[in-house]
């Protein structure tokens, strides 16, 4: 959520910040001030009304019940009540107006980001060598058949369309590379959650994903949804609870299965685990002060790129535009691995700073000694990794000519072999 003052002050400048990534159509700042405006008055005249009230209560408790002027009083106070109820109303009408139409702003993005949408992301920087075959490539749905690795129709006759089913070693390559993930997260210090799955409504709210993008999770008949990702979830670690800034940066990260509709158009070519209705990640989450918050989106960003260049992986990472960006973050710069059968890149992990948007949402904030009054901490999310792409980086890169797929060496020690086969049996 943006800080209404900010809106009111600095009009011109948010707006034409906004419009990197929002159609003029869309954006109509003027309703939003005016209802501020109408707010506060009407917030002045009730806390008048309030007061005369007050004294009325004072005056009677001193007056003979049995007079004409108490008689009177009475009389008074119930005209004043009556409108203090109706301002009541009416305050509380023009609040919950006011919520709405800021509810569904998208963040401010930073000065530096490109106005527009993917056609104005920016390639930042490439690492890793191409990979070179000598043989036709093939792509990782047909590597994963015929393999026996990851059983497609199956998961599609349990589950549905675009489900997966790992399946023996492939399983265990999956699990390799969780695994791989947490045990570098731990050795860099960050704190491992486990979260629910099931989350409330009030989660997604902080989180920026409600109620603009309720149609993009799944629901339950109790009213909860499945997390489409940890962020959700950790975004909401220390909603309304104000926290001393010694414990700031806070870093966490959590192990998921995510859960996402993928509604909408996808391109042909994205098959197999391109596109899945349930898949793997694990997601880093750090909550800053102000002052640390670009150096901690520099921490998040490297840690990505650390371990897809552990795994061997030729990538780029690519700052988005501001319209390419998540309706909650100021910036994000995804990591990008090479996929050969396509021979282009996709994202494998996308780091994002929300600033103080989630915090606000969530009313999350830190004290200082230096200063009493309590302030918004800053959010930030990054995907340390997710496996469903980063599997077909994997098996696509290490593909070899007789069918098999070589272990990344990170992953040997967790998969138990240097090689995969088609089984013999």
């Amino acid at each position: 959520m943006l800080d209404i003052r900010r809106i009111v002050e600095e009009t011109e400048k948010v707006k034409n910040a906004l419009l990197k990534r929002m159609k003029p159509e869309e954006l109509n700042l003027e309703s939003i001030i005016a209802l501020d405006s109408s707010r506060r008055e009407k917030q002045v005249k009730y806390d008048e009304l309030r007061s005369k009230q007050k004294s009325f209560n004072d005056k009677m408790s001193q007056m003979d019940r049995k007079s004409d002027d108490f008689g009177k009083m009475i009389s008074d106070l119930k005209e004043i009540s009556a409108q203090t109820k109706q301002l009541e109303e009416d305050l509380r009408f023009t609040e919950e107006k006011l919520k709405s139409l800021l509810d569904v702003l998208p963040n401010i993005p930073d000065d530096d980001l490109l106005a527009g949408e993917k056609e104005n992301n920016q390639v930042l920087e490439s690492h890793g060598i191409k990979p070179n075959f000598t043989f036709k490539v093939k792509d990782h749905v047909q590597l994963s058949a015929d393999l026996g690795i990851v059983d497609f129709e199956r998961a599609a006759k349990i589950g549905g369309a675009q489900m997966s089913m790992y399946v023996g070693d492939g399983a265990l390559l999956e699990w390799a590379l969780i695994n791989f993930f947490i045990r570098e997260h731990i050795a860099d210090g960050y704190t491992m959650i486990i979260p629910p799955h099931l989350l409330c409504e009030d989660s997604g709210y902080t989180a920026g994903q409600m109620p603009k993008f309720r149609e993009d999770v799944f629901w339950t008949q109790d009213g909860n949804f499945l997390l489409p990702t940890a962020e959700t979830a950790l975004a909401n670690y220390y909603r309304d609870e104000i926290v001393d800034e010694s414990i700031l940066p806070k870093k966490f990260f959590a192990y998921t299965p995510c859960y996402r509709r993928e509604a909408g158009s996808y391109r042909a070519n994205e098959r197999g685990l391109m596109r899945m209705h349930q898949f793997n990640k694990v997601e880093m989450f750090q909550f800053t002060t102000p002052e640390q918050s670009d150096k901690a989106f520099d921490e998040l960003l490297h840690k990505a790129m650390n371990l897809v260049e552990k795994l061997g992986l030729h990538y780029r990472v690519s700052k988005l535009a501001a319209g390419d960006c998540s309706g909650g973050m100021a910036r994000t710069y995804d990591v990008e691995a090479y996929m050969p059968f396509m021979d282009t890149f996709y994202e494998v992990s996308s780091v994002s700073n929300a600033r103080d948007y989630q915090a606000r949402r969530g009313n999350m904030r830190y004290r200082s000694q230096k200063d009493d009054k309590p302030k918004y901490m800053h959010t930030l999310n990054g995907s340390g990794l997710a496996t469903s792409r980063l599997m077909v980086a994997l098996l696509e890169t290490y593909q070899n000519a007789d069918g098999s797929i070589t272990v990344p060496e990170v992953l040997r020690a967790f998969v138990g072999k240097d090689k995969i086969e088609k089984a013999t049996k």
